[in-house]
C-alpha cells in the first residue's frame, strides 16, 4: 500500500510541476523615445525568412502613453529572431514613405542598428534560449 501511495504522490507532483512550466519564452520590449502619443506602435517578431517581407511570426500593437510602450511576445521557441517596430502615427497599419523613399514614420529594430540603408536581419538578430528576455528598442 505504501508503494502505491508513494507512486501516486510522485505522479501528482509531476503533473503539478508540468502545469507550472511555461511552454515558451517571453520577450518584452520597451520603446520609450516616441515623439508623440498620436497613433499606435506596431511590432513584429521575425525569423530570417520573414524579416522585411511582411507579417512576423507574432504581431503586436499598443497605444502610446507618455511617449512609451511595452509589448510582450509570448511562448517563443528557442532560436534566432529579430523584432521590427514602427510608430503608426496615422493608424493605417503600414509604413508611410516620402517621395524620396525615406520613411515618414519612426521605426526601430532589435539591436538598435542605426546604419544608413535598409535594416538587415544580421544587424537586428538576437538568440532566444531558455530565459525570458527584456530589451529596449530606440526609434
Amino acid at each position: 500500500m505504501k508503494t502505491v501511495t508513494l507512486a501516486l504522490s510522485f505522479f501528482f507532483v509531476s503533473i503539478i510541476a508540468m502545469a507550472q512550466e511555461k511552454p515558451g519564452i517571453d520577450i518584452t520590449i520597451t520603446i520609450d523615445n516616441i515623439t508623440s502619443d498620436e497613433g499606435k506602435v506596431l511590432a513584429g517578431l521575425h525569423t530570417e525568412d520573414t524579416f522585411m517581407k511582411g507579417q512576423g511570426l507574432q504581431n503586436l500593437q499598443s497605444a502610446i502613453t507618455n511617449g512609451k510602450v511595452t509589448l510582450t511576445f509570448t511562448n517563443v521557441s528557442p532560436g534566432n529572431y529579430a523584432i521590427m517596430a514602427m510608430h503608426d502615427a496615422n493608424e493605417n497599419n503600414r509604413m508611410d514613405y516620402q517621395s524620396n523613399g525615406m520613411p515618414k514614420e519612426s521605426y526601430g529594430m532589435s539591436g538598435n542598428d542605426m546604419a544608413m540603408g535598409p535594416p538587415t536581419f544580421n544587424s537586428a538578430k538576437f538568440t532566444v534560449g531558455n530565459e525570458d528576455l527584456e530589451m529596449n528598442i530606440r526609434f
